[in-house]
């Protein structure tokens, strides 16, 4: 933020804090000025001024152009000598300034900035053994000045390496909050989409059996009075059923601080019969058939199984004017294959989700005209491309709508079979309207 002046607080912080640093090695470089070889002082003389002048002058450029005012400062400090004054490290105060700034500011090797540190060193000392003669004390002195821009120049690149690893620290900070951010979004809308599945799941299966059940007792009811009851009893078991699942499901929704509710597991293939069962009370006829040995299936290809054949025989019971259906559930080594067909009598009706690429052709929809379009096909694609399997579906050439669905399983394991007594080569049948099984049956 600015102020109407055009200057900003950080502006005037700098303009503060170079005018300090400035003063401070001018009052340094007259210090320097007034000391003698014994040790006493006097007050400052000229050419004090006019090094300290010159030499201070160059440093509010020491950030834009660190090697030119490393430069200056360096031929300033080689004039001490020459003018009658004593070489101390205070008096070249401003050429220590200077290559603490150009080890901090200047982006080049290694070895190219120790080489410029060092001959900034050597050329402050250079002009003393042409002017007098050296004893022990001088050659202190001497290597004192030269050394003070090395250690300048060392620290400002320490300096500078550590505001680069705070940079990069707070860089990756950054950008793992972004990618915590993003990767949180993207489980919300994955979690979306799944809760969206399981709604539109349990709603089109449990709705549909409630509307064939509630046209069976509209059906009968001047006719057969007993078999009316006996739908209107069934009706409310089913939607009975379908509030428990949208109340279980709906629940997924709630926030961490509410009040928790008993969590249901996921159906499975293990729920197959009562599936079935809830099939044949809406009057369609059933039947299973195993091949291979069942064993045991992770959670989320049990629940996608489980899903795809509900929707498969919901989608016959809606839109195929048939009274029965085959389910069939192949095991193999590292896959398992669900295959819901039925047997293609009367009118066939495709889904208006099974529309567009990969829909079957020459299929009619009147029992989906006027509707929205639905995305039961969508789902089961998804669900199974969700587990690493994949789905088709389309016309049986045989007649009738084939929903075939490949899902993979981890590697076999000495399992019991599923249903007591199977053996890999046999084939069991189950009729959904008398639970009773029949072996050799095909789908």
């Amino acid at each position: 933020m600015t102020n109407p002046g055009g200057g900003g607080p950080r502006s005037r912080g700098t303009w503060r804090r170079e005018t300090a640093v400035t003063a401070t090695a001018f009052a340094l470089c007259l210090l320097g000025g007034v000391l003698h070889v014994d040790d006493t002082a006097s007050a400052p003389p000229a050419a004090a001024y006019f090094i300290a002048v010159v030499s201070c002058a160059v440093l509010p450029l020491r950030h834009r152009a660190p090697l030119a005012a490393l430069a200056a400062t360096t031929a300033s400090g080689m004039l001490v000598p020459p003018l009658g004054l004593l070489l101390t490290p205070l008096i070249v105060a401003p050429a220590v300034i200077a290559a603490y700034a150009y080890a901090l500011t200047v982006r080049t090797e290694r070895r190219a900035e120790s080489a410029v540190l060092l001959l900034s060193a050597l050329l402050l000392v250079a002009p003393t053994p042409f002017f007098e003669n050296l004893s022990g004390q001088d050659v202190s002195r001497m290597g004192a000045v030269a050394a003070f821009p090395v250690v300048a120049g060392v620290l400002g690149h320490s300096t500078r390496n550590r505001r680069a690893y705070l940079a990069a620290v707070e860089e990756r900070a950054r950008r793992a909050e972004e990618t915590r951010d993003s990767e949180a979004r993207h489980r919300v809308a994955e979690e979306r989409v799944r809760i969206a599945r399981e709604l539109h799941d349990l709603v089109a299966h449990q709705i549909t059996l409630a509307n064939a059940q509630a046209t069976v007792a509209a059906h009968l009811f001047d006719a057969r009075p007993e078999q009316t009851r006996t739908s209107l009893r069934e009706l409310v078991e089913t939607t009975g059923h379908a509030l428990d699942e949208l109340r279980a499901t709906v629940g997924l929704l709630r926030q961490s601080g509410d009040a928790a509710a008993p969590a249901e597991p996921a159906p499975g293939l293990a729920d197959l019969p009562t599936l079935l069962d809830s099939f044949r009370r809406a009057g369609l006829e059933v039947s299973v058939r195993h091949d291979g040995t069942a064993r045991p299936l992770p959670p989320g290809v049990d629940l996608t199984a489980y899903r795809i054949v509900q929707e498969a025989l919901t989608n016959v019971t809606k839109h195929a004017a048939t009274s029965s259906a085959r389910v069939r559930l192949a095991w193999n080594r590292d896959r398992l294959t669900v295959t819901v067909a039925d047997d293609g009598g009367g009118a066939r009706t495709v889904p208006a989700a099974a529309t567009g690429p990969g829909a079957p052709t020459g299929s009619s929809t009147p029992a989906a005209a006027g509707r929205a379009p639905g995305y039961g096909l969508i789902g089961m694609r998804e669900r199974a491309t969700a587990v690493g399997g994949h789905l088709s579906a389309g016309r049986h050439p045989e007649g009738g709508f084939l929903v075939s669905a490949e899902l993979p399983l981890p590697p076999a394991k000495d399992t019991a079979p599923t249903q007591a007594g199977a053996t890999p080569a046999e084939e069991r049948t189950v009729d959904a309207r008398t639970g009773r099984g029949r072996a050799g049956d095909a789908p």
